[in-house]
C-alpha cells in the first residue's frame, strides 16, 4: 500500500483525528502491518454487510424520535466479526502450518486501506469502504498470518464524479474528496467526543443521537445492497426511531439495561443522555421542554450543561431567567457555567432594576435606583463611576498605535 504512511501523517498533522489520541499512539503500527507483527506476511480481510432494512435518512424528519447509526441498532459487531474471524483463522492455520492473528478495533490497524488493497471495494470519497455487492454498509475485520497467501486484485476507485455523499453532509466535515475531518463528524462528535458538543454543530446533528448515516445513505452503489442476512446482526426494532421522552429518563442501570449488547453502551449514559437532550433542544416540542428542565440538577455536567441549551431553545425568557436565577449561582462547573453565560437572560421589568411607577407626580424626583445584585457567573458590577469610564473613550489619532 504505497503512501500509505504519509497520508495518514498527514492526516494527523492536520489534527483531523480530534480527541482520538489511539490514532496517534501507534501510528507507526497503523500505517505498517509489520511493525505490528513482524511474522505477518499475508492478511485477509473480512467484510459483513449490515445494510439497514429502511432508508436511514427517513427518521429525520421525526424531531420527537432520536436516530441511531444502522450498526449500532444491532447486536455489537465486534463479537459477531470476531468469532467469524477465529473460525477462519483457525481454518487457515490448521491448512497452512502457520499462525493466524485476528483484530477488530483491537489493534491499530487501517481496516479501510487493508480492505481496499484486498480486493473487498474502495474507499469512497467519504473515506468510507465502498463494494459493488454490499454498498457502503460493511463491517470490516482482519486476519493477519505467517503464510504466503497469492493476493486479490485491489479495488477500483468507481466513484466517478458523484459527490453526493459530501454534499450532504450537516456539519461540512469533508474539507475535500476522500478527506474527513472528524472534529466536524456527528458520527464522531456523537460517540467519540467526550465534552460538551461545540454550539456551532449542534442544530445540525439534528436528532442524530447516535452516529449519522447521511453520507452512506445517499450513496449510488447502495441499489445493489442488500438486508444484512446475519441473524446475528438482525436490528432492533425499539432503537430503529426510539422517543426521546423515554431516552432522557435513563439514569446509568437503565441505560446499561436498555443498551447491553449494542454499541451504544460502550459510549456511557452521560455522553448519550448529552445527545439526546441536544436532539431534544433540536425537536422544537414544548412537551419535551420539561425533561431538559428536570436535567439541570443532572449529576454529570456534560448532561447538565446540554440541559441548559435545550431549555434555552424550547422555554421563553421568563422562564428561563427564572431557572437562571434557581440554577446558575450554584453551578460549579466551568462548561455548565459557559452554556448559562451563553443564554445571558436579559432583565425583565422589576428584576433587574427599578420599576418607576406611572402614577408618580410630574416633577416628583426619581427614587435613586438600587445597584444591581452581583451575578456569580460573571463577577461583581463596577462602581457607577468605573462604568462611565469604560464607555468614554478618545479616537486615536491616525497613525498612532493602540494597545
Amino acid at each position: 500500500m504505497p503512501g500509505l504512511a504519509g497520508r495518514l501523517a498527514h492526516w494527523l498533522a492536520e489534527g483531523h483525528h480530534g480527541e482520538m489520541a489511539w490514532m496517534t499512539e501507534r501510528s507507526d503500527q497503523r500505517a505498517d502491518p509489520a511493525a505490528l507483527w513482524g511474522g505477518v506476511r499475508s492478511i485477509v480481510m473480512l467484510g459483513l454487510n449490515a445494510g439497514p432494512e429502511h432508508d436511514p435518512l427517513d427518521n429525520l424528519a421525526r424531531k420527537d424520535r432520536g436516530s441511531i447509526a444502522a450498526y449500532a441498532q444491532r447486536r455489537d459487531y465486534h463479537e459477531v466479526i470476531k468469532g467469524k474471524l477465529k473460525e477462519v483463522g483457525g481454518l487457515l492455520s490448521a491448512r497452512s502450518g502457520h499462525s493466524a492473528k485476528v483484530f477488530v478495533d483491537t489493534a491499530p490497524v487501517m481496516e479501510k486501506p487493508l480492505a481496499e488493497a484486498a480486493g473487498l471495494g474502495w474507499q469512497g470519497k467519504h473515506t468510507v469502504l465502498v463494494s459493488r455487492e454490499h454498498g457502503n454498509w460493511l463491517l470490516l475485520g482482519a486476519i493477519y498470518t505467517a503464510a504466503e497467501l497469492e493476493p486479490d486484485a485491489p479495488g477500483r476507485d468507481s466513484c466517478g464524479s458523484c459527490r453526493r455523499c459530501l454534499d450532504i453532509c450537516p456539519t461540512n466535515a469533508f474539507p475535500a474528496p476522500y478527506r474527513l475531518d472528524a472534529r466536524r463528524c456527528i458520527s464522531y462528535l456523537t460517540i467519540e467526543h467526550e465534552g460538551p458538543i461545540p454550539h456551532e454543530f449542534r442544530e445540525s446533528i439534528g436528532n442524530r443521537i447516535f452516529g449519522c448515516d447521511d453520507c452512506l445513505a445517499v450513496c449510488p452503489w447502495n441499489k445493489f445492497a442488500v438486508q444484512a442476512g446475519e441473524a446475528k446482526m438482525a436490528a432492533r426494532a425499539d432503537l430503529a426511531s426510539p422517543a426521546l421522552a423515554d431516552l432522557v429518563r435513563l439514569d446509568d442501570t437503565g441505560f446499561r439495561a436498555h443498551f447491553a449488547g449494542t454499541p451504544i453502551k460502550r459510549t456511557g449514559r452521560d455522553r448519550f443522555l448529552r445527545n439526546v437532550l441536544i436532539a431534544v433542544g433540536n425537536s422544537g416540542d414544548a412537551a419535551l421542554a420539561e425533561e431538559a428542565v428536570r436535567c439541570l440538577d443532572d449529576p454529570a455536567p456534560v448532561v447538565r450543561g446540554a440541559a441548559v441549551w435545550a431549555c434555552g431553545r424550547l422555554l421563553d425568557g421568563i422562564r428561563v431567567r427564572a431557572l437562571y436565577a434557581e440554577h446558575a449561582p450554584g453551578e460549579s462547573d466551568a462548561d455548565v457555567k459557559q452554556e448559562w453565560r451563553a443564554l445571558n437572560p436579559p432583565p425583565s421589568a422589576g428584576e433587574g432594576g427599578p420599576c418607576v411607577s406611572r402614577g408618580r407626580e410630574r416633577g416628583a424626583p426619581s427614587p435613586a435606583p438600587s445597584p444591581p445584585s452581583p451575578d456569580p457567573l460573571r463577577g461583581p458590577p463596577s462602581p457607577a463611576g468605573e462604568r462611565g469610564k469604560a464607555r468614554r473613550t478618545t479616537p486615536a489619532p491616525t497613525g498612532t498605535p493602540t494597545a
